[in-house]
């Protein structure tokens, strides 16, 4: 089932939450009212998803319940200003509504495309999602035009995966400037990029000639050109520079003046210059981790060798997986462990707790088959799943053996004492199993939002105890039968 891809392995697992988050980054520098009539396009698309999608909903109810703005923010970007806005919608709640939330985002984003000016539209479950984002990966090195260069080509290369949507990177243009450089021969003249930089700072921005006391209050004079000296950027070209022996030079004399934009922020990790890229993955379409691995196998090797400088490496959802598949691989080793030393002390051998521990490869076939017939992916909740049922499969092992062995101390052939007990002990382990099973339906049967997080665990629970049951019934006992012809077991009173 896994190997054939009918059972894709994720993560964490994919919950329809209320909130979705709509979050626009445009241009440094953009006027409000540019982000407002954005924002104008954004809701109008929503309220157009919302008329076609009502009319499927429980009594005609409608989709979208509220709709909130909000101005200067956006996580995404770790920016302010009058660029960046966010929408925030509550929807229907998930166990009512006849709409999952992957199919509203895309409706929504597709009604969204083409708008100009924008830098980057993203749509999130601000609530959900504890992992991280499907797609993370961090470029570090030292030189930025390298590291924007290889982010752009390792972006064209994820966009060319079906649903994979929402890449973007955190090198990012900034507002317009002029960078201001000295030219050959300005050093000979007494002009340093010092000079120059604090000159222009006075002149533009002010500084304080002098401060005065009056009465109990202190005032400071501040000198700066004047409104009409610096309103257009064509008065740099009269702009000048005076040395220390007094003597005033044209800036564009000593300087050379380059109109470009600046980068609108450096992240620095471990002070390395570091470049993250984001997405997200529309899991009906594709598969996280298949996604990474294939770039990871048959992309990256080459990126890096293009651009040996540059350290890269996955974080999001893949980083947090792997912790956590280590945590629980580590657990899981420790209680087998456990197990095996106790029945060891019980059975007074090293075998037979072989065969009692059969029953846990076994729970493995119905977790793989409960995922396969509840329609969900296998995640890292489900493998909790499968490490609680170490302990538990082990009682229906340990009620079958405890009865073959009994009949073991009174001469019987281990062939029919494995029979027997299979067949005699046969409602004693059901029984142990039905309750625990049916204690944890409501559960698996619960459609709140609450729960959504636990149902890859109990279904990996209540299937791997049913798999398990009836297996042990059947294995258990041939493995007795076998290690009886080995001489493994012994039988004596």
């Amino acid at each position: 089932m896994l190997a054939s891809g009918k059972i894709k392995i994720i993560a964490f697992p994919e919950i329809d939450g209320d909130v979705l988050e709509t979050r626009i980054l445009l241009p440094q520098g953009t006027p409000l009212h540019r982000t407002e009539e954005i924002v104008q396009k954004t809701v109008q698309a929503l309220k157009e998803v919302n008329q076609k999608l009502q009319p499927l909903q429980p009594e005609g109810q409608q989709l979208v319940e509220n709709i909130n703005v909000q101005y200067n923010k956006n996580l995404d970007a770790n920016e302010t200003g009058t660029h960046v806005a966010t929408v925030s919608v509550d929807l229907l709640k998930a166990e009512v509504r006849n709409a999952k939330l992957d199919t509203i985002k895309n409706m929504w984003r597709e009604k969204l495309q083409g708008l100009p000016d924008i830098i980057n539209l993203t749509f999130k479950e601000p609530t959900i999602g504890p992992g991280g984002l499907p797609i993370e990966f961090r470029l570090q090195g030292s030189d930025l035009d390298q590291l924007k260069q290889a982010s752009l080509e390792l972006q064209n290369w994820l966009n060319q995966y079906v649903g994979v949507f929402d890449l973007n990177d955190d090198l990012r243009p900034g507002k317009p400037e002029i960078r201001v450089s000295l030219k050959a021969g300005a050093m000979a003249q007494g002009i340093d990029a010092s000079t120059i930089a604090n000159q222009l700072r006075a002149a533009f921005y002010g500084q304080t000639a002098d401060e005065f006391q009056l009465g109990s209050e202190s005032y400071e004079i501040d000198v700066q050109l004047s409104t009409l000296d610096q309103n257009s950027l064509d008065d740099l070209d009269y702009f000048y520079v005076t040395t220390k022996s007094g003597e005033r030079i044209p800036l564009k004399n000593v300087a050379h003046l380059e109109y470009q934009r600046g980068t609108a922020r450096i992240s620095r990790v471990n002070s390395v210059r570091t470049v993250t890229i984001q997405g997200d993955v529309d899991t009906h379409l594709a598969n996280a981790a298949e996604i990474l691995a294939d770039t990871k196998t048959n992309f990256l090797p080459k990126l890096n060798q293009k651009y040996p400088d540059i350290i890269f490496s996955t974080e999001g959802q893949e980083r947090e997986s792997n912790k956590t598949e280590k945590s629980m691989l580590k657990a899981f080793l420790v209680g087998i462990i456990g197990v095996f030393v106790l029945l060891s002390f019980q059975f007074r051998n090293y075998v037979e707790p072989l065969a009692v521990m059969s029953a846990i490869p076994l729970a493995l076939v119905g977790v793989i088959w409960g995922h396969y017939f509840m329609e969900l992916d296998i995640s890292m909740v489900s493998l909790m799943g499968l490490v609680s049922l170490t302990g538990v499969v082990i009682n229906d092992s340990i009620l079958l053996v405890t009865f073959i062995k009994h009949h073991l101390r009174k001469g019987e052939h281990p062939e029919d004492a494995a029979k027997k007990a299979s067949r005699l002990r046969f409602r004693a382990i059901l029984l142990t199993s039905l309750t625990t099973i049916m204690g944890l339906l409501p559960l698996l049967m619960e459609k709140s939002l609450q729960a959504q997080v636990l149902i890859p665990l109990v279904t990996s629970i209540v299937f791997g105890m049913l798999a398990s049951t009836i297996l042990v019934l059947l294995v258990v006992p041939v493995l007795y039968a076998i290690l009886g012809d080995l001489n493994k077991i012994h039988f004596s009173k």
